[in-house]
């Protein structure tokens, strides 16, 4: 039977993972699977990344080159779908993200649907990791897959959903020492998957369904998104009445129980915490159901940027000055510290409608050496001497520890501080969320 076939190769290592999306999340699975022995094929559309995996370079920061060049000969980069066929198991890293209208957009599982059933998928694992809304492994991929009746899921093939838990830049969890949450279809299919996850991750954790499972991410996600609007809500509240929100927060965390502390911020950035919640509030509208706190959190969390311009304009208007015309340093653009990744960072935001009021906008990030602002490409400023002395403002949006902050305000540049990151200087001019 197929099921025991499928059991064996993962018994005796001879098993072949392949993966869909070699991103932030498909190349450190990949990764980790192969470091632990076990054959690999990455398969992405974007040729680029591709080429660059088969050079032993890699552009994803939490992944080395050398960690690359260790799995050589385990590892198969392509962007040729037939090359898949020789995979037992499929793992769907995809991206998911919103519409301007804040509905899922699940475009990219679809294609990936499609690619997976243009092999002989029969006998074959398959598991989706994108984040997405309760109900869609089962809705949307296992119809197709059982293909009219003519396969029958937890016995022609196996169907499983397992929520990616990635935080990129975090140096004490990665995918290997972070629980992994599995849910499949059949009892068949959860078995499987947790053994197959087993090979490579240290502590698995089965669930009963593929929704619960899907649902999983989406609260952990919720909740870290309440909680921050939550927290951005009383520093708004806490500028008003001239209470420092830090001290607050880290008095409050002197609790040993009953609180966890959250801070604020400029906005919510990343793949996940900006984006998530609003796949369970979509859904949610399907069962008549309003989510009050999910919903009320995101537009908290999404007038954060405006209220940093308003303080900005604040400390601006306390030297004479008007926004127009002043000229606008961001320190740190990534959407959290110590990284590299731009995915919805809150800087974005702010940039934009610093502009939009007239304000002329560079960027120092050590991460960072372009983006795209609006139509146009723009690179990081070093921290010069004639870039310090023509800067009207400096915005601290991502508290890159190597940022020279000491060199910024001995050329006495004020600083509105959003993340609490100059918190060792004690000088007039900062100013803090």
């Amino acid at each position: 039977m197929l099921y025991e076939s499928f059991l064996k190769k993962i018994k005796d290592k001879s098993v072949i993972v392949g993966v869909i999306g070699l991103g932030y999340v498909g190349l450190p699975l990949l990764s980790a699977f192969s470091k632990n022995g076990i054959k690999t094929i990455g398969f992405d559309v974007d040729e680029r990344k591709t080429i660059s995996l088969k050079k032993g370079v890699s552009y994803i920061q939490d992944v080395k080159n050398s960690d690359i060049k260790k799995i050589k000969g385990l590892f198969k980069a392509t962007n040729k779908i037939k090359d898949l066929n020789e995979a037992d198991a499929i793992l769907i890293c995809v991206p998911t993200p919103l519409r301007k209208t804040k509905d899922p957009d699940i475009s990219y599982i679809i294609k990936a649907l499609e690619t997976i059933q243009k092999l002989n998928y029969k006998g074959k694992l398959i598991v989706l990791e994108s984040t997405t809304y309760p109900g869609t492994t089962e809705e949307i991929l296992l119809p197709e897959l059982e293909n009219g009746g003519k396969y029958k899921v937890g016995k022609d093939f196996f169907l499983a959903f397992s929520p990616e838990r990635v935080d990129p830049g975090n140096k004490n969890y990665n995918i290997e020492n972070t629980t992994k949450v599995v849910g499949g279809v059949t009892k068949k299919c959860t078995d499987l998957t947790a053994k197959l996850y087993s090979l490579a991750i240290e502590k698995v954790y089965p669930v009963s369904s593929t929704r619960v499972a899907e649902s999983v991410k989406l609260l952990e996600n919720i909740y870290r998104s309440v909680n921050i609007g939550l927290i951005n809500e009383m520093a708004q509240l806490c500028h008003r009445m001239g209470i420092d929100i830090w001290e607050i927060v880290n008095a409050a965390a002197t609790k040993p129980y009953g609180f966890m502390p959250f801070y604020p911020g400029p906005g919510l950035g990343g793949h996940c915490i900006p984006l998530d919640p609003f796949y369970m509030s979509w859904k949610a509208k399907s069962y008549d159901f309003n989510t009050k706190f999910i919903e009320l959190a995101g537009d908290v969390n999404g007038q954060m940027p405006y209220f940093v311009v308003e303080l900005a304009y604040d400390i601006l208007n306390k030297y004479k000055k008007a926004i127009n015309g002043s000229n606008v340093l961001i320190l740190g653009v990534a959407y959290k510290k110590n990284i590299d990744d731009l995915r919805e960072s809150p800087a974005i935001d702010v940039m934009r409608i610093l502009e939009e009021k007239g304000a002329k906008i560079s960027y120092h990030d050590p991460y960072v050496a372009s983006m795209k602002l609006g139509e146009r490409v723009i690179k990081s400023k070093q921290l010069t001497p004639k870039l310090l002395k023509s800067t009207d403002i400096a915005i601290l949006i991502t508290d890159h520890t190597n940022i020279d902050y000491k060199k910024i305000l001995d050329n006495k540049v004020p600083v509105l501080d959003t993340r609490n990151g100059l918190k060792e200087f004690k000088s007039k001019l900062i100013s803090k969320l």
